[in-house]
């Protein structure tokens, strides 16, 4: 604490010099409140005015909500662990560490408000701040970052306010505990959300200062909603190839420049026009604000997280609104002054200025002129001391106490007393109380819903409004999840009735997006499709009454662009439809891409049927180095000659411009032959223009059916909402199990042999039931004996087996070597480890088969079938 009284002796003697200076000059000199309330003297008629002035002023006092306190109603406190309900030594140690830094920050700094060190926690136990943060790592790769921990604490918690605006809370509760009861106040949003960024390598820290009534009181109502800012996209300028020598000249634009002139004169006076009624619009919204000004500026509690630069490759250090999950400035103006903050190890008191908010701090931790920390032991390094501080300091100390032991005064941070944080997965994924959540945002509304608490699928709705009181709708974006059909995001435009569909990979006809006016056949729509997924290429599909424009991709003929044309009916039905009565075609237009293989000559770039006309337009690709291409037009009649035939080809049948003509191309053989080739390459293009119809309508069909069922998938990993897959599992276990009952019960059932022979469900007669008793007894009786023999047939064959080696061996005794003596001797060692075995279990069958026939009759006199 001695740095911090030598801090407060040098401001007081800088506020001193300025005062000087100021006076010096002339200027009007602005005083701390401390220094008015000492020096200025007020009269009786100063009094009476000041007075006066009170009692008009009216202060709007905003009803407070009870203050939010856990009692046994709420939740059990007896079953809390045993560190919620009392403290250890170290922790008491610590309070009263935190209790002596309280009295002399108090002593030195008396105009300041008390510090937040220990509140009660839900036990009503005082715990120290920073024990109550617990860092945990969450299992969920979203809850990783910093967005995604912040995002779901505001979307998982409900806001309470304060009790009193003006002081933090008296209690602190477990993160836990905030979890379980998913609500609390903004200290106890932001000491989950430190523990969770703490435990994912942040370094986080819990703030204590002073907020904007928006801030405090979650009102969002004056910002813009993140979800409507559309992304700012750079535009890369193409590097302009420079002109060559020979190169041609482009044609000379002969549009009007005066017209140029005054359309953008009236483009900027229209621009002018719209931000100059923005303008009115945000001075008057001002204009309201300052009417009903915050009479609690600047006094308002809050807390935050506060996230340093470093750690996690956090280039700059920010603010984090737990309420809201949006990332802030240190320099932004809703934040206007810190008291203190604190993380798992340590606590440190702002000493300086915030009289321009936070805008001028230094986040300098180990500074102790800026930062006043509790413990000595921290991990932020400490400005070192210069060699001038080190020659003025008194070596009469350092002789007073030579010879003195040095006491450890450091003392570390208590284990935090908050049990490890979990959260479940049907928590991590229900999220929002209740299943839903509103937020208000300026000119906007965002709901957010439960993944399947809607029977549509429907997760979130951003709703965007014209005026401030949200009553004219302008456009609605829903988004969507788990949705048998693939949709992903429905885009809505109130004033326009434009529906913008978007689908997932998946759908059974590969659509990507789907754009319409009307769900009516032969309207304005366009559908994108995934060009991977369909075997035809197909990518977007543009369709109005009169036309269909197709655009392909990646196809083996070439094929890139398809324009058709159509005319009106000539049969008018009650239900015109493609399939009924489909439209007559006029005219269709394909595009082809360079095909390598064949020459530009041949390679045909665009060609056109004019189906009522009767004639076919070729346009070939231009070959390198040429300005121009080659074009044919042929003309299909049916006309006859003088002697009356049909004309089947004419040299005027055929016009052609060539770049460079061939002999081949100008026979009538060639020109009838591609001619009869385009005939049915039209007749193609007509039927795949017809299946085209076709497929829009069953789109549409299909549109409407997903539409009206809204059906939802289920992950088969999800054991609770698989309805079917549960009730196999359950229907196999229970097969299994009462194939397991059956298994156990034929295997305990010494009587299942011998009523196998009598009829099933009948009772036994009194003589039936001792005959059948007796069968049993004589047949275990046997099973004992044949057991019995076959343990003493086993052992006499093992005895003469062992006599027979034995007397070889005498015999052989001379003659044989030392490796059939070891054969010889490893057999006697495992000859007789097996007749003692069949020994001993001779020999325990002997001692056990009595009583096991005593407990064979004992059971069967007690069974009721035998009674």
């Amino acid at each position: 604490m001695e740095v911090l009284k030598e801090k407060v002796e040098e401001e007081e003697a800088a506020e001193r010099e300025e005062a000087a200076e100021r006076a010096e000059r002339g200027e009007k000199i602005p005083r701390p409140l401390a220094v008015l309330k000492e020096e200025t003297i007020l009269t009786q008629e100063m009094l009476r005015d000041l007075e006066k002035k009170l009692s008009e002023t009216e202060i709007a006092v905003p009803r407070r909500p009870p203050h939010r306190i856990v009692t046994k109603d709420t939740i059990d406190t007896s079953k809390l662990p045993l560190s919620y309900q009392s403290n250890t030594l170290k922790e008491e140690h610590l309070l009263q560490v935190a209790d002596n830094f309280s009295r002399q920050y108090g002593q030195l700094c008396p105009d300041r408000v008390p510090l937040f060190l220990h509140p009660l926690n839900e036990c009503n136990v005082p715990k120290f701040v920073s024990t109550t943060i617990r860092p945990t790592l969450m299992p969920y790769s979203e809850l990783y970052n910093w967005d995604g921990c912040a995002q779901f604490v505001a979307d998982f918690l409900s806001m309470v306010p304060l009790s009193d605006p003006l002081k933090p809370p008296s209690h602190l509760y477990s993160p836990t505990t905030v979890i379980e009861s998913q609500e609390g106040n903004c200290f106890d949003f932001s000491t989950l959300l430190c523990s969770m960024l703490i435990g994912s390598g942040y370094d986080a820290y819990c703030v204590n200062g002073y907020g904007s009534l928006d801030l405090c009181h979650m009102d969002l109502t004056r910002e813009v909603c993140p979800l409507t800012v559309k992304p700012t996209q750079t535009v890369q300028e193409k590097e302009k190839a420079p002109p060559k020598k020979y190169s041609v000249k482009p044609p000379r634009d002969l549009s009007s420049r005066f017209e140029q002139e005054q359309e953008r004169k009236k483009q900027e006076a229209i621009k002018a026009e719209e931000e100059r009624r923005q303008r009115e619009e945000e001075a008057r919204l001002q204009e309201l604000e300052n009417a009903n000004p915050d009479t609690l500026h600047g006094l308002r509690v809050h807390s935050w997280v506060l996230v340093l630069a470093g750690k996690r490759e956090v280039p700059e250090s920010f603010f984090i609104d737990p309420f809201t999950a949006r990332s802030y400035s240190t320099q932004d103006s809703h934040f206007l002054g810190i008291e203190s903050l604190w993380n798992h190890k340590n606590y440190w008191v702002n000493m300086q200025d915030c009289w321009n908010c936070c805008k001028d701090l230094v986040f300098d931790l180990g500074d102790p002129v800026r930062w006043e920390y509790l413990l000595l032991e921290t991990d932020k390094p400490h400005l070192s001391v210069t060699e001038e501080d080190d020659n003025d300091l008194n070596d009469d100390d350092d002789i007073k106490n030579l010879g003195k032991e040095e006491e450890d005064l450091s003392f570390d941070m208590p284990r935090s007393w908050v049990e490890q944080i979990e959260i479940s997965p049907e928590a991590f994924e229900t999220r929002c109380p209740n299943g839903k959540k509103v937020i208000q945002y300026k000119r906007a509304k965002l709901e957010k819903w439960t993944p399947y608490l809607n029977s549509n699928g429907l997760v979130c709705r951003l709703s965007t409004y014209e005026d401030l009181e949200c009553t004219k709708t302008l456009e609605i974006k829903e988004w969507y999840q788990n949705r048998a059909d693939r949709l992903e995001l429905k885009h809505i435009n109130k004033i326009t009735g434009l529906h913008i569909n978007y689908f997932k990979p998946g759908h059974p006809q590969a659509l990507r997006v789907h754009s319409y006016m009307s769900m009516q056949p032969e309207t304005d729509r366009v559908m994108e499709f995934y060009e991977k997924t369909r075997v035809d290429g197909l990518i977007k599909r543009e369709e109005t009454p009169k036309t269909m424009t197709e655009h392909y991709q990646g196809r083996a003929d070439f094929l890139s662009y398809r324009h058709v044309t159509f005319g009106p009916r000539v049969k008018k039905l009650a239900l015109n439809s493609a399939e009924s009565n489909p439209r007559p075609m006029v005219k269709i237009t394909e595009r082809f891409l360079r095909n390598p293989a064949k020459p530009a000559d041949e390679d045909v770039a665009e060609r056109a049927f004019l189906i009522l006309e009767e004639r076919i337009q070729l346009r070939y690709h231009c070959r390198e180095d040429h300005i121009t291409a080659s074009k044919r037009e042929f003309l299909w009649r049916t006309e006859v000659d003088n002697k009356g035939n049909k004309v089947v080809m004419a040299p005027d049948m055929c016009i052609s411009f060539e770049v460079e003509p061939m002999d081949y191309t100008k026979k009538l053989l060639y020109q009838y032959e591609t001619m009869m080739q385009l005939k049915n390459d039209e007749k193609l293009s007509r039927h795949q223009a017809w299946e085209s119809e076709l497929e829009v309508l069953e789109i549409l069909k299909l549109l409407e059916e997903e539409e009206e069922a809204h059906l939802l998938t289920v992950s088969i990993y999800d054991t609770k909402r698989n309805s079917k897959s549960k009730e196999h599992r359950e229907a196999m276990e229970r097969v299994k199990h009462e194939e397991h009952l059956q298994q156990v019960e034929a295997q305990l059932d010494y009587l299942a042999p011998f009523l196998v022979q009598l009829p099933p469900g009948e009772k036994l007669p009194r003589w039936q039931a001792v005959r059948l008793r007796d069968e049993c007894l004589s047949d275990f009786k046997q099973r004992l004996i044949d057991k019995a023999n076959l343990i003493q047939a086993r052992f006499e064959k093992e005895t003469q087996e062992l006599q027979k080696k034995q007397q070889w061996y005498q015999e052989n005794q001379v003659t044989l070597t030392a490796e059939d003596e070891d054969l010889y001797l490893s057999y006697c060692s495992q000859a007789m480890f097996r007749i003692h075995i069949l020994e001993q279990r001779l020999n325990r069958h002997k001692e056990l088969a009595p009583l096991k026939y005593l407990a064979l009759e004992e059971k069967l006199h007690k069974d009721p079938r035998l009674m």
